[in-house]
């Protein structure tokens, strides 16, 4: 049921949402090294009844929330993303932080979730809500390949949910029926990505110092890498996304400034083929390999650093790694190999041994980055794959 009439609703809900109280608030917190603080006028004045979620409670919503004076603290948000390069999902970060100033998760989800998604909207995104019963989900549009979380298709375009971890991926759709809340307000255009192109600028004594040790041709390396614990919570709820979005995920600056330079001093005075083989077995001999459902009971593609930070991680994980640490080093075109089970990476040199991948007329030759029951050197494939179909995931071609 659509009522146009915002005065209408309000008396009509007012036992449902209703303003008190109404003045000015300010709030602040920390967001990745910045204090941040925000006027949010009466916004923690607005009520929400979570017993009572439906399209006309939802719209009342709205209806008042715009009638606050909202727009200065959605144009500071936006100066904020825009001054400091925000990638979206960074951008979306900001917007939870904030909405959990105005209303907390634990005290009141329902609201909580309505002012993520009004901030979202009216930052410019298609953001939508879905209901059934009192469950509430949050999608945006987006044009990323994204696999672990849910999507709809709407007039031939995709919109993702971004809050399905609030109900740890338990909510059963072959038994719920979800419908989207129409609200009559021109919708916004603009389109969610996924891609991370800059991390933040963490605070340098929020980092600790992680020892990396493995050895190459007898000989002992130990790499001192400075990690950050936040790296984790960045990413807890990120999405499984494709390869080409999440292998190319930045390291922060001290971590890349703490690890990048010396890999390049250690193999400054070798061939090549002879470095990428060394870094080939650091991403493969300096951490201790754990699958995914053992590690985290599902499946997660660890970004580089992430893979530095954690003391477990696969091949998907390591190849991630071995990737970014020839792009940066050698920046040389690779491919991904996915088969059924695994993941791995070719490498394209001048001259090489072992049997070449044969790729758009180009010959790459796989480094396996994974430990695996035999010791491949590059070019060798694990016996156990080379009968085995894959497909190429991503195609790495270095800019001129």
């Amino acid at each position: 049921m659509n009522i146009r009439n915002g005065l209408l609703f309000l008396i009509f809900f007012c036992f449902s949402i209703r303003q008190v109280n109404a003045g000015s608030k300010q709030i602040g917190f920390e967001y990745y090294g910045d204090t941040l603080q925000f006027n949010v006028d009466s916004f923690q004045t607005i009520l929400f009844d979570p017993n009572n979620v439906n399209e006309e409670t939802i719209t009342a919503f709205f209806v008042q929330a715009q009638s606050l004076h909202y727009r200065p603290l959605v144009n500071h948000l936006l100066y904020y993303k825009d001054k400091n390069k925000l990638d979206d999902w960074f951008y979306y970060q900001l917007i939870r932080k904030t909405a959990q100033q105005i209303c907390p998760k634990q005290k009141n989800f329902e609201l909580y979730t309505l002012f993520k998604w009004f901030l979202l909207y009216q930052s410019g995104y298609d953001a939508q809500l879905a209901i059934c019963g009192n469950k509430m989900l949050f999608y945006v549009q987006s044009e990323d390949n994204i696999y672990d979380i849910p999507f709809y298709k709407k007039d031939n375009k995709q919109y993702v949910c971004l809050n399905y971890h609030d109900y740890e991926g338990k909510i059963d759709f072959s038994a719920l029926s979800f419908f989207q809340v129409d609200i009559p307000i021109p919708l916004a255009s603009k389109s969610f990505s996924y891609r991370v192109t800059k991390m933040p600028d963490f605070d340098h004594e929020d980092y600790d110092e992680k020892d990396l040790e493995f050895n190459y041709d007898n000989k002992n390396y130990t790499f001192k890498v400075k990690v950050n614990p936040e790296i984790q919570n960045i990413f807890v709820n990120y999405p499984v996304v494709d390869y080409e979005t999440y292998f190319n995920i930045p390291m922060s600056n001290r971590t890349y400034n703490s690890l990048i330079p010396e890999l390049k001093k250690a193999v400054r005075d070798m061939s090549q083929r002879k470095g990428v083989d060394y870094l080939m077995r650091f991403a493969r001999d300096a951490f201790a390999y754990q699958n995914d459902q053992a590690h985290f009971g599902k499946e997660k593609r660890l970004s580089p650093e992430q893979t530095l930070w954690y003391k477990n991680s696969d091949c998907d994980d390591r190849a991630a790694l071995f990737f970014a640490l020839v792009k940066e080093i050698y920046n040389i075109p690779m491919i991904v190999l996915l088969y059924p089970k695994h993941v791995t990476i070719a490498v394209q040199f001048e001259k090489s041994n072992g049997k070449p991948i044969v790729y758009k007329d180009k010959k790459y030759y796989v480094c396996e980055p994974t430990p695996q029951s035999k010791d491949l050197s590059i070019g060798d494939i694990d016996p156990k794959l080379r009968h085995t179909p894959y497909e190429i995931a991503f195609e790495y071609s270095p800019s001129k």
